[in-house]
């Protein structure tokens, strides 16, 4: 998933290295990402569902499913230590979180008595190999996520990877194209601005076309990002 030669983002001095974390505290880092990928394996059990179900009835070759894992970089809105209970922080009592107060609460976490939210040091990983998290759109690590498109009847190839840059705009478009659809001008009577996305269809069975969506401009929080690219890439 990641090239061979791409080179990982330096850590920041803000971000404590696993080994500079206090030994009370790892079991409690170890058991916030042990939670997180319990819930990434929920989701997947339950999106199994969903292809079973599409099967049964019969019309899963010509489902077009798109699985956009995530609305941006992973958080790093968790502090140093991570939380119990992100709120705790948001109400300025973050003092009370501490090693000591968390391994009381270990097996609970993850639990409906829990709100946790993993460690800045898991968002940086999870951000690999990109710059900065969640929040800060100049840096690819706020802002992308993987996505995987299932479409038997539509695409032939399988298991494969696409560089292409696309956005989500792009996605009702590639909706569209793939129903053979026109771009609706108007909805419930009211007149629709035009569509600034770009099917991803050209991409699907070509993993060296030229990209289409060439320029974007994103922000949040008043950080903004932006792509220029020329393809192939």
């Amino acid at each position: 998933m990641i090239p061979a030669d791409a080179e990982l983002t330096d850590r920041h001095e803000e971000i404590p290295a696993w080994d500079e974390m206090p030994e009370e505290l790892k079991p409690v880092l170890r058991r916030q990402m042990e939670v997180y990928a319990s819930f990434l394996e929920f989701t997947d059990h339950h999106v199994g569902r969903l292809f079973d179900a599409l099967e049964d009835l019969g019309v899963l070759e010509n489902a077009l499913v798109y699985y956009i894992i995530g609305d941006n970089g992973a958080s790093a809105e968790g502090t140093i230590n991570g939380t119990y209970n992100e709120m705790i922080n948001f109400n300025g009592a973050a003092a009370l979180e501490t090693p000591e107060f968390m391994m009381e609460r270990l097996d609970d976490f993850g639990g409906p008595g829990s709100y946790k939210h993993y460690a800045v040091g898991w968002a940086h990983a999870m951000c690999t190999p990109y710059q900065w998290t969640k929040q800060l759109a100049s840096h690819w690590g706020g802002t992308r996520n993987g996505t995987i498109v299932s479409w038997p009847a539509g695409i032939e190839a399988g298991g494969e990877i696409r560089s292409q840059f696309a956005h989500v705009i792009d996605v009702a478009p590639t909706v569209l194209e793939a129903a053979g659809l026109p771009e609706p001008t108007f909805v419930n009577g009211v007149q629709q601005k035009p569509l600034e996305g770009v099917s991803m269809t050209y991409a699907f069975d070509d993993p060296v076309a030229d990209e289409r969506h060439t320029t974007q401009y994103f922000e949040m929080s008043a950080t903004a990002g932006s792509t220029t690219r020329v393809g192939p890439q």
